[in-house]
């Protein structure tokens, strides 16, 4: 790895209590391994608040450059399994007066026990997530996950960042509520996708349908802390929240701050968060363990 581990802990440590790392207990319906071994992450340098704040070795020479066939743009093959494609539509919904586009792949027909809803940031499209060699195969990764595991994955494409954009996904969540009852439906925000994602957690009629909220390099949101989610344990929705070290875009320490803010204000919560050490801005999407991290939701009902 690159860098400065020390100083960099040393002064992680004075915004964090350090405890010893646990394990969450496995889950009935937990999803089951997929390419565990090339994903997982290739070093623990630390653990806070019993295993509710890591810190995750990140060596952009090993986990670009060595992880991939031409850098960030084409992985090896051995990191993708092209299984899904067979099951991959591109799709639409009519909602709020308007077409709503999304790609999906798994179970789009109903009856998915699963559902993963994945918001892209500023830029992207329909098509970013659902690229299966960019982001280190990652996205490729979640597709099999779900279409193996009898779920379904979609990517959106959406009116804006704000109140428009909400409802164009809620309507998405509210379909899928509906043709796959009792699905576990998680929504996966990269960078400001994260004000939805925000926005989905403070609607406290959106909020019960959810299992979990997962922010990829994303802006903080502080009405978090006026919302009745905070308030009601039925609307608490577990949330991870990954983010690099070297992020230009969004400050990691003022997100660490904010995550702790989370704690306190809110004992007991499920919040989690993975600092990816010498990471930027994308390095959340290329490296948070999609089945980790979802079997940790599960694991909290």
């Amino acid at each position: 790895m690159t860098a400065r581990p020390s100083r960099f802990l040393a002064g992680l440590s004075a915004l964090l209590v350090a405890a010893s790392l646990t394990v969450s207990p496995a889950a009935a319906r937990s999803l089951a391994p997929y390419k565990d071994d090339l994903f997982a992450y290739p070093g623990l340098l630390n653990s806070y608040h019993d295993g509710d704040f890591e810190v995750v070795a990140y060596d952009k020479a090993r986990d670009i450059h060595q992880r991939d066939k031409e850098p960030e743009r084409e992985v090896w093959g051995n990191y993708v399994s092209y299984h899904p494609r067979s099951s991959q539509e591109d799709m639409e919904l009519k909602a709020n007066g308007r077409t709503v586009k999304y790609m999906a792949a798994g179970k789009t027909d109903g009856g998915a026990a699963y559902v993963v809803i994945y918001v892209h940031g500023q830029g992207g499209n329909r098509f970013q997530g659902m690229n299966d060699v960019t982001f280190g195969g990652n996205f490729n990764r979640i597709k099999n996950l779900m279409s193996r595991n009898g779920g379904v994955y979609i990517t959106p494409d959406f009116t804006d960042f704000g109140a428009e954009g909400t409802k164009d996904v809620e309507a998405i969540i509210n379909a899928y509520a509906a043709n796959s009852p009792g699905a576990k439906i998680f929504v996966a925000c990269g960078s400001m996708g994260g004000i939805l994602c925000w926005n989905f957690a403070k609607s406290p009629a959106t909020a019960r349908k959810l299992s979990g909220l997962l922010f990829f390099g994303s802006p903080k949101d502080e009405g978090i802390f006026a919302s009745r989610t905070l308030k009601d344990p039925a609307l608490r929705v577990p949330i991870y929240m990954g983010h690099g070290s070297w992020d230009k875009v969004y400050n990691w320490e003022e997100q660490v701050q904010f995550f702790e803010q989370f704690r306190a204000r809110a004992p007991g919560y499920p919040v989690r968060f993975t600092l990816f050490e010498t990471g930027t801005h994308g390095t959340p999407i290329r490296m948070t363990d999609w089945r980790l991290i979802l079997n940790w939701m599960i694991s909290k009902g």
